[in-house]
This record gives structure tokens, sequence and C-alpha cells, in this order.
């Protein structure tokens, strides 16, 4: 009788921890770097949030063999893609593999404050018109410094946009939750209803700007968009891609024209098609020129060329669902 009474105890407490605490699935994407990976879950183990599952998608990673993490951390869920899927093909691979009531989209270079989940699932619970929410984001290298505490939203004509308080010391002038124009890619929660109903992220994208189409997709879609300050994340940022390279370079300038494409229409679009085309593109492409970076003139002309290319390509306007 003792033995039963406490088996019925215990399975309340378990399904009160569960109401109280959803499911969260933490998706990180891994091209090589497994150590940085690692760093990330290691950060996850000691967080104080009960109810996660850790699913790590390797990008057919070319030179550093994934198992590493797997050996390390038995309990993750690790998934070896035979295809470099990218950022937003890789997530899109943990999204269909994931069982929580929210994923949360982790750069597999980003380390996280022990209590940075709480407020991100509290915020939900809050208010079931939001559709996606991005933690305070500081520059691990320099903690003090702030990455993003929003963004601004993107220029109809330019396709470009700034990270509210972008490089400005955090002495808690961003300290209160606000709707924002888009998430940040590098920690992005969205709950699994909103991506069953709007799709998961644009495979045509790749790299870059990936987030702000899904972010502009949920918002098209009536949900809001929050920064949530009291969450707090610390991202090493672009170990893979580099700080500055013609690949990072070609897929910015690449993705800024697909975002163009799926996002502006009308008269809005023709402005901004006649800015790329008599100012942005001749001048970025005589810059490159003057400096001598043959490379990146290349990469950058590359990025144009694909555009013209694809230029009826349907996927571009395809937004793939689960």
């Amino acid at each position: 009788m003792t033995e039963k009474i406490y088996t019925v105890y215990e399975k309340k407490q378990e399904d009160k921890k569960t109401n109280n605490c959803p499911l969260v699935s933490i998706i990180t994407v891994n091209y090589d770097h497994p150590l940085v990976t690692c760093d990330l879950i290691e950060s996850l183990n000691k967080i104080t949030y009960p109810n996660i599952e850790i699913i790590v998608i390797d990008n057919k990673s070319p030179k550093d063999d994934p198992k590493i993490i797997k050996e390390k951390y038995p309990n993750i869920i690790l998934y070896e893609s035979h295809v470099n899927w990218g950022f937003a093909g890789g997530n899109n691979q943990g999204i269909m593999r994931a069982k929580g009531d929210f994923v949360l989209l982790l750069n597999n270079d980003t380390i996280v404050d022990p209590g940075f989940m709480e407020p991100l699932v509290a915020k939900f619970q809050s208010n079931p018109n939001i559709g996606v929410i991005s933690p305070k984001i500081r520059f691990y290298y320099d903690p003090e410094i702030i990455q993003y505490c929003g963004f601004h939203p993107i220029n109809k004509y330019t396709v470009r946009n700034s990270s509210v308080g972008y490089r400005e010391k955090d002495q808690g002038q961003f300290d209160c939750d606000y709707e924002t124009a888009y998430a940040h890619g590098a920690a992005m929660m969205v709950p699994m209803e909103v991506i069953k109903k709007v799709g998961m992220m644009s495979y045509i994208f790749f790299l870059y700007y990936e987030e702000a189409d899904w972010s502009y997709q949920i918002k098209k879609a009536g949900y809001l968009i929050w920064y949530i300050h009291n969450s707090l994340v610390y991202h090493k940022e672009s170990v893979s891609t580099g700080k500055l390279s013609a690949s990072k370079l070609y897929y910015l300038n690449r993705n800024r024209l697909v975002f163009m494409r799926r996002n502006i229409f009308g008269k809005d679009f023709i402005i901004a098609l006649v800015y790329q085309l008599l100012v942005a593109i001749p001048k970025n492409s005589l810059k490159f020129l003057i400096r001598g970076k043959f490379t990146f003139f290349y990469a950058y002309v590359r990025a144009i060329g694909w555009n013209l290319k694809h230029l009826f390509d349907p996927d571009i306007h395809n937004n793939p669902k689960i």
C-alpha cells in the first residue's frame, strides 16, 4: 500500500513538472569544430530548466569527426547528415526530429546562462500571440558588450538593418521585454504549433538572412516577435565561416536579394531593384576592385549571378512544411 501511494505521488509530481515545464527541443548545427559544440552542450547541462532534449545535426563535416560529441554526451541526439544543408536546412533537419512543445535554435558557438530558459518559456506561456522570441545576446569574448537586444526593421530599399544595442556596453539600458522586428538566428525559440502552421525555414537561403525571412513569415501569419531581456546567451560568432570571408560575403549578398524577392512587392520592389542595380551593385563592385580585394569581388559577382541564374526558380518562394 505504501509503495502504491509513493508511485502515484511521484507520477503526480512528474505530471506537474511537465505541465509547468513543457519539453523544449534544443537544436544546434555542427559543421566541423565538434569541441565548440561540446562547449555549448556543457553549458546546457548546467541550466536550471528540467525538461529539454538536445539535438545536434552534423552538416557533413569535411574534417572533424562529430562522433566525439555523442561519445562525450551520450544523452544527446546526434544526426549525421549525408548532405550539407546549410544553417537553414540543418536546423530544419533538427525540427523534423524534435518532440518538444517548443523548438530552440542555438548556434553551436554559443554559451548559455544557467537560468536562460525559464524566462523564454514563461513569455510564451503569458502570451499565446507570440510566435518567436530571442534572448539578450552578448559577445562571448567581450562579455559586457551587446550583440543583440532586438532588430530594427529591414529597409525596404537597401534591404539592410541593424541590431538594437550592437556593440554597446550593457548597462541595463535594454532591461525590459519588448516587441522587435526579427529574432536572432544564434538563439531563437518558436512554439512547435507555430512551425506547423507557418512552415520551417526556406532551404534556399543556406546561410544568412534565413532567420529574418522566417521571422517575417511568422509575423505575416499574425504572430508577434519579442526580445526577452532576462535571458542571456553569449555568442562566439562566426566560428565556421570566419569573421570576414568570401563565403560569408557571398551568402550575405546573394541572400539579401533572395529576401527582397521573397518579401518585397509592388512599387517597393521596383524601387529596391533600381537601388540594387544602379547604386549598391556598382558601388560594392568598384569598392572591391579599387581595394584590390579580387577574391571578394569574385564572391560578390557570383552572388549577383546566382540570382540571375535562378531568376524564375520556383524554390525561391517555397516554405517547407513539417
